[in-house]
């Protein structure tokens, strides 16, 4: 039985996945790593932690699952996104830790440059942030002692984890498309823009397609023999892909902590305006996909906080019914802008509201409430892209641990009036890494792609009602962002 080893590496730890010639999971490894956060606020990972916990993870899944490992053909790593750092190539060991992409350190630097902001956004489809790599960088080089003379590299995790394993220096057309250096017009390193960082391009990985060969490893041994290293692609990415939203209109969203709504557009980029951004999807048997995306802060998060700091749950397992039990016609509305609003608004002073309430409202209307925040959210980013981009969308396709809500999925259904599709597998960035590599070796063909067993939400509810609901939405929203008057009834 052949197979195909995937590196899923994520901001909380490290999975290793092995699936088999017809696409099945055959087992899973799990690692996490240490959360580095100090007394500024700063987070950071130590990049050598999650070199030597994906060789475990990997060493681990091989003997669990007792496969022959002449078996593996290929690898494909798909990699939490934005986290950067830097290393000496002499060395090959990191100068620093890595600075996580949730980390807003490089705020004053995006300061100090906002009068290129514009410039930025027309060559990267990006807006100027800390929370992109070329500020990151730009920070690492100004603040890391004893760098003069030094042969230096500048990458994301999966440059990183290429480096290790194999000696390249690589990364793929989604990282690289992330970094805010890279125009995604001319689909090389901007000259210009490496000056106005400060991060020299001799510094950055060579960017190839993401089914490329990146290189070979044995995993330090672990491995009879050097494989290719053939699928590399920013986690949210390897979702799309493992999706199987490959045509244009296609969108998917994940429901983690915070959520990633992306949208495939096809081979030409496409402007939405202020409330989504613009980014390459992936690069695959030599032709270049774009894609819409917006990222929101609080999805998954909101339940936790209903869970861990309100105490009005012990799961969030217990969330849908408990919704399904409140007053349906309760006007109670959450926004969870509890540090500050992502995704289509960008409004990172505001800060939470919940609003609407009536004498009947209690518990489970606060619980419903919480639920059906996540659904508008990522209905607001979905109406964006299917407004700026001009595309019908037929369903939206989701992965992550929420869309195991019946109530949430229903709701998400009904209030963006299109069928949503729940994948009955939750390891999609690493399936999508898989898929890519299985792809270039020949192991896998597209059909690959329709192997994916799913569940369908279909709407149940009229236009009126949406209209409606929606509307009492966008109100609260308004009073978050000091745009509305005051909240009305119904």
């Amino acid at each position: 039985m052949r197979c195909i080893l995937s590196i899923d590496q994520s901001t909380s730890g490290t999975k290793a996945l092995l699936l088999d010639e017809t696409g099945a999971l055959i087992g899973r490894s799990d690692l996490p790593h240490e959360q580095k956060i100090n007394g500024k606020g700063w987070v950071s990972h130590d990049p050598m932690e999650i070199y030597r916990n994906t060789l475990l993870a990997a060493e681990r899944l091989l003997a669990d699952t007792g496969i022959d490992r002449g078996a593996v053909m290929a690898i494909g790593i798909s990699n939490q996104r934005e986290t950067s750092l830097i290393w000496d190539r002499d060395t090959g060991l990191p100068v620093a830790d890595a600075v996580v992409w949730q980390c807003d350190r490089a705020a004053e630097i995006c300061a100090r440059l906002s009068a290129h902001a514009e410039k930025v956004r027309q060559k990267t489809g990006l807006w100027l942030s800390p929370y992109f790599p070329a500020a990151k960088w730009a920070w690492l080089l100004e603040n890391t002692p004893g760098l003069s003379g030094r042969r230096l590299a500048a990458g994301t995790i999966d440059s990183w984890l290429v480096y290790k394993l194999t000696g390249s220096f690589k990364t793929d057309y989604s990282n690289a498309s992330r970094t805010q250096l890279f125009n995604i017009h001319t689909l090389c390193w901007d000259e210009q823009l490496c000056g106005i960082f400060g991060v020299a391009p001799e510094l950055l990985p060579q960017v190839c397609m993401s089914d490329s060969c990146f290189g070979v490893t044995d995993l330090e041994g672990i491995l009879p023999a050097p494989l290719p290293i053939h699928g590399v692609l920013g986690d949210s990415h390897g979702a799309l892909l493992g999706q199987g939203c490959l045509q244009p209109g296609m969108v998917k969203a994940t429901y983690g902590t915070g959520s990633s709504v992306m949208m495939n557009t096809g081979e030409k980029p496409v402007s939405a305006g202020e409330g989504v951004v613009t980014s390459l999807a992936f690069g695959i048997n030599g032709k270049i996909s774009y894609v819409l995306e917006g990222n929101i802060n609080y999805t998954g998060a909101v339940m936790r906080w209903i869970v861990d700091d309100l105490g009005l749950l012990s799961s969030s397992k217990e969330a849908g019914p408990a919704a399904e039990s409140a007053n349906e016609e309760d006007t109670t509305y959450l926004v969870p802008a509890f540090s500050g609003l992502g995704a289509p608004y960008w409004k990172s002073s505001a800060r939470a509201l919940i609003c609407g309430m009536g004498r009947g409202t209690g518990r489970a209307e606060i619980i419903k409430a919480a639920e059906e925040s996540i659904a508008y959210q990522i209905a607001d980013v979905v109406n964006d892209m299917r407004a700026g981009a001009g595309m019908e969308i037929a369903e939206l396709r989701v992965d992550g641990g929420p869309t195991r809500d019946r109530y949430l999925m229903q709701f998400q259904s009904d209030i963006l009036g299109i069928p949503v599709a729940v994948p009955q597998r939750e390891e999609l960035s690493g399936i999508g890494a898989a898929y890519c590599a299985g792809l270039a070796c020949g192991l896998y063909t597209k059909e690959i792609f329709e192997k994916t067993s799913r569940s369908r939400f279909v709407p149940k509810r009229d236009g009126s009602w949406r209209e409606k609901k929606t509307a009492g939405w966008h109100q609260a929203v308004g009073m978050l962002l000091q745009e509305g008057k005051s909240y009305a009834d119904g």
